[in-house]
């Protein structure tokens, strides 16, 4: 019988895998160790690594929308206004007009932002490295791309369950012209 204090270990005799074959488990395992990681390196930048999304979406032209990040990173979109004002105060982001729709904000790095995600990007880009050690080289861009291919199908999944294109989580389409027409009042 294998004592529990052996369970595991590399130097057991027996090992077991304890779930890692397992696909949920192991998973949530490398999931762990990523935001464990992240959440470390970028814990002086305000938001965290959720200001740390924000900052890479703006910097990448792919922050649309306040209600676009907020839906694509799963913020509430109360939190979403709280995390950009702060990055706003910060001198990071800049909330700027949408010229396709009045109503909306595109999110915008600044230069200051863009200089700090050069850093913040190289480093979380040492802890993928890191992570990814474990697969040979050829590998780690096999499952890089592989990774992205399931994420671009949850994502698009989540949008037909919703039924909401990419743009309108965007806001980037018109909205529907309604005509108002003003009611005549009575004398009175």
């Amino acid at each position: 019988m294998t004592s529990r204090s052996t369970v595991g270990r590399a130097d057991s005799p027996t090992v077991m895998p304890l779930l890692e074959d397992d696909f949920g488990f192991s998973i949530g395992v490398v999931f762990r160790a990523y935001a464990r990681s992240v959440e470390a390196a970028v814990s002086k930048l305000t938001g965290g690594p959720r200001g740390y999304f924000i900052l890479a979406a703006a910097v990448r032209g792919e922050a649309y929308s306040q209600r676009f990040l907020a839906d694509r990173l799963g913020v509430d979109r109360t939190m979403m206004t709280y995390l950009l004002d702060d990055l706003e105060e910060a001198g990071l982001v800049e909330r700027k007009p949408d010229p396709a729709d009045r109503r909306s904000r595109r999110i915008v790095a600044t230069s200051r932002g863009a200089e700090l995600y050069k850093v913040l990007h190289a480093e979380v880009s040492e802890i993928d490295e890191l992570l990814l050690s474990a697969l040979p080289d050829e590998a780690q861009a096999a499952f890089r791309e592989m990774m992205y291919a399931v994420a671009r199908r949850v994502t698009a999944n989540e949008q037909t369950e919703t039924g909401e294109s990419a743009a309108e989580s965007a806001g980037t389409e018109k909205p529907a012209q309604t005509v108002r027409r003003r009611r005549s009042r009575p004398n009175v």
